[in-house]
């Protein structure tokens, strides 16, 4: 089918406004329904909830090694992580702050 591309193209509002108040009606009570529409896919199973543990379900255990803090690192009194020395922004009264915390 051929489109004329020069028309003046008509939005949903202008159809909208054209329309009965009787036709408004009809097509307002077949879009609504009773039933619910429901998604077999979409059940609880499978969702993953932020913070859950689903180290049981994978059936691998993950190993992580811990090294403990070294000599050229410091821990800053903001937001408690283990950075370098070279990351050292203040040391204003024994409190170590980091660069990204200063």
């Amino acid at each position: 089918m051929a489109t004329d591309y020069d028309a003046p193209r008509r939005s949903e509002a202008d159809e909208l406004a054209e329309d009965s108040l009787e036709e408004l009606k009809a097509r307002r009570s077949e879009t609504q329904s009773g039933v619910v529409d429901v998604d077999e896919d979409a059940t609880a199973e499978n969702f993953e909830l932020p913070g859950a543990d689903l180290s049981g379900l994978s059936g691998e255990d993950l190993t992580v090694k811990v090294v403990p803090k070294q000599a050229d690192e410091f821990t800053c009194s903001v937001c408690f992580l283990v950075h370098h020395r070279s990351r050292l922004a203040e040391d204003g009264g024994g409190q170590m702050i980091c660069r990204d915390c200063a």
